[in-house]
């Protein structure tokens, strides 16, 4: 027989031989793709529906993102949100603390001595560390001073549930699923367990507060046991935090600020604008505090004039590297804080100038003063009782334009004045 129509004959269920036409065979319908099972997510039984219908969804998109199905499973599965996460989240103090009394308590003279007792012991890895990544030791001293007392406040929140709270929370979503990813990559990846990834309630880790994406991206190997510990290593962390910086753009043999003191009828309008030399700022009456040169280093830098507390506190001068120290904490005060106290570490004495006695302001008279300037046709941005630079820089301009001392401080007096001519009771 031939051998075509065998087949024909034999795909078509036909056995009789003596057929003389081949039939009309249609074809084969093709074979389906077997496809794989959608993941279906962990049972989520909170009773928050809000906090469910994310973790859903998350975990959907943490699976597309390449996290192993089994992970997620058995780190998500009965997740419930963490309620001191929400309330701290949505904690804003009534009234801000004022700048120099933050400071004060910042540069204390407990962490001096602690610093002092503790240097000795670390002298060797922390000129290693400099050597290495060219920041220096009394730095990494003070964020490890100001972030966890020395490695002795570290947090004690489940770091997957804080970011799994933010994120279904929905105000800071996007940077909390980053961190929550990142997380689960770090547990994935077997290099530490999930129980030991605590930290503060907004994610921060370990002696010198790591986020999960700095931690991916920066903490290294300070002792040389092949782990990158930064709970239970001093040096892991501190070098950790140096290579953060180093990263950042860091200037090695640069320092961060100096006080400077400015002459009788400066113009304050100046600060927080131009970077310049300070050969440049000399010409204006412009001087250290201290009366001694400038590095070789920093004469060649451009820096920034600030008056934080206005024309009767001390001033400051900050160089490329104060904004470095901001990528660890984007925080003025956090950053002057760090310096501060690593001046301090290093054997400086206090400030040539005083911090002044402050009122702290509250939150409604903020606000006002937001409302104010930007009826008066100085736009402080939105409204919302955070007096960050479009605020300050607004006041500045009012002050000017009215005659008074443009230094963009906000004062009691300021406040009241700004009620009285916006006509706002």
């Amino acid at each position: 027989m031939d051998r075509r129509c065998f087949l024909v004959l034999l795909l078509a269920g036909c056995a009789d031989p003596s057929a003389n036409l081949v039939p009309t065979v249609s074809p084969m319908p093709p074979v389906p793709t077997p496809q794989q099972p959608a993941p279906a997510a962990p049972p989520t039984q909170s009773g928050d529906m809000t906090f469910d219908e994310w973790a859903r969804d998350f975990y959907m998109r943490a699976v597309k993102a390449g996290l192993p199905p089994a992970l997620l499973d058995r780190e998500l599965a009965g997740l419930t949100p963490d309620p001191r996460v929400n309330s701290l989240d949505t904690r804003q103090p009534e009234f801000a603390k004022p700048f120099g009394d933050y400071i004060k308590g910042v540069v204390s003279e407990d962490r001096v001595a602690i610093a002092a007792r503790r240097k000795p012991a670390l002298a060797p890895t922390l000129a290693q560390i400099e050597d290495r990544y060219g920041v220096p030791g009394d730095i990494l001293m003070a964020i490890w001073a100001m972030e966890t007392g020395f490695g002795a406040v570290m947090g004690d929140f489940d770091v997957v549930r804080s970011m799994a709270t933010l994120a279904a929370q929905g105000r800071r979503r996007a940077f909390a699923e980053d961190q929550l990813m990142a997380a689960l990559r770090i547990i994935g990846s077997g290099e530490f367990p999930r129980d030991r990834l605590r930290g503060s309630w907004a994610g921060a880790m370990g002696q010198t507060q790591f986020i999960p994406t700095s931690f991916l991206a920066t903490a290294v190997d300070g002792d040389g046991d092949g782990r990158r510990d930064v709970w239970g290593s001093a040096p892991d962390a501190l070098a950790s935090a140096a290579n953060l910086l180093a990263k950042g753009g860091w200037q090695r043999g640069q320092g961060w600020a100096r006080e400077v003191i400015l002459p009788e009828g400066f113009d304050y309008s100046l600060t927080e604008g131009p970077r310049e030399t300070p050969d440049w700022w000399a010409q204006l009456g412009v001087r250290r505090a201290d009366g001694l040169p400038w590095s070789s280093g920093d004469q060649g830098s451009k820096a920034m004039l600030i008056a934080p507390t206005g024309a009767q506190g001390p001033c400051f001068l900050l160089f490329p590297n104060h904004f470095v120290i901001r990528k660890y904490n984007n925080a003025t005060t956090y950053a002057l804080g760090v310096g501060l106290l690593a001046d301090r570490f290093g054997g400086m004495g206090p400030l040539v100038k005083p911090w002044p006695y402050e009122s702290a302001l509250s939150l409604g008279d903020r606000i006002v003063t937001q409302r104010a300037l930007a009826q008066l046709g100085f736009d402080p941005g939105q409204p919302d009782g955070v007096v960050g630079v479009n605020t300050r820089t607004a006041l500045r301009n009012w002050q000017k334009s009215r005659g008074l001392t443009a230094d963009g401080y906000l004062s009691q007096d300021m406040v009241s004045r700004l009620k009285a001519e916006a006509n706002i009771l």
